[in-house]
């Protein structure tokens, strides 16, 4: 292994945190004795031909510095690669590095983390989902969830988490169910009324809200979440308890395992670690053992 390390460093990410943080990671990697470069790009696409330049080029690990967006892009590098990927959770949501109970806004634990998983070659191999050509390491989001990414991320004012928070309140004044068409594995077509479906290979998104709690990233599954159709005042009910996974015991919702997922549904945007994927039908499959990451 290569002790040049690579750190991919978003210096947006929290808010301007992910350029502050990438020097206390690079400190500790520097401490046990590797060599650091950073890749900043210039935009999304010349960050991620930068980082896959460096995997190309033989890095000893991809050391993503920022939110799920950035971590996102380092996955499109380094999965499949055996390169292995380090996180430096520094964003607003953080939910690959929750799922891998990794340091969450502690730059200098989470870089000694990396520097002592290089050194004792603590390495875990995890599950991605793909959609296509295109790599997720958490959930793909679709339904109410998306609709209030698609709003806030047309709203300007206000900044931060406050700004989903108003898209969540105007979503659910024009809430109503969707029609899906869901296909698990080579099963039948199910065509339901549903709140929201989410496909985990992860276990959160949104910053802690656990959608698919049970979600292993290692199993070869993913979890499949259903709210199912259900009236403003019982979503208002079952929400707040996302944040604990304790919503999947609610009969409303219900939970499926399976390798590859087919969602269908008009007007609807998936959303996939945070990210916009494209508009349904999608199709995700989960791909066993697709990246290496380092977990001290």
């Amino acid at each position: 292994m290569s002790s040049e390390i690579t750190l991919f460093v978003n210096p947006t990410a929290g808010r301007g945190r992910g350029a502050g943080a990438a020097q206390p990671a690079a400190s500790a990697l520097r401490a046990a004795g590797f060599s650091v470069r950073s890749v900043i790009g210039e935009d999304a696409p010349d960050a991620l031909a930068r980082a896959r330049a460096a995997v190309r080029e033989g890095t000893g690990a991809l050391v993503a510095v920022g939110g799920d967006g950035l971590v996102n892009l380092a996955l499109q590098a380094v999965a499949g690669t055996g390169t292995p990927l380090g996180v430096v959770a520094v964003g607003t949501g953080n939910d690959f590095a929750r799922s891998l109970g990794l340091p969450i806004r502690e730059p200098a634990v989470a870089g000694a983390l990396v520097a002592h998983a290089l050194k004792q070659e603590r390495i875990r191999e995890i599950d991605l989902g793909r959609i296509g050509d295109h790599w997720f390491g958490t959930v793909l989001a679709s339904g109410f969830d998306s609709r209030v990414n698609d709003r806030g991320n047309r709203m300007r004012l206000p900044l931060g988490r406050f700004k989903y928070d108003l898209a969540i309140g105007l979503e659910l004044a024009a809430f109503k169910p969707t029609r899906f068409r869901l296909t698990l594995d080579d099963g039948a077509v199910r065509e339901i009324d549903a709140t929201l479906v989410a496909v985990g290979n992860g276990t959160s998104y949104g910053g802690g809200m656990r959608i698919c709690a049970d979600a292993a990233m290692d199993d070869g599954l993913f979890d499949v979440t259903v709210v199912g159709d259900c009236s403003r005042a019982t979503l208002l009910r079952v929400f707040p308890r996302v944040y604990k996974g304790t919503h999947l015991t609610h009969p409303v919702v219900s939970v499926y395992r399976a390798a590859r997922v087919e969602l269908a549904a008009d007007a609807i945007t998936g959303y996939a670690d945070g990210e916009p994927v494209g508009a349904l039908p999608l199709v995700a499959e989960c791909v066993s053992g697709a990246v290496r990451v380092l977990t001290g």
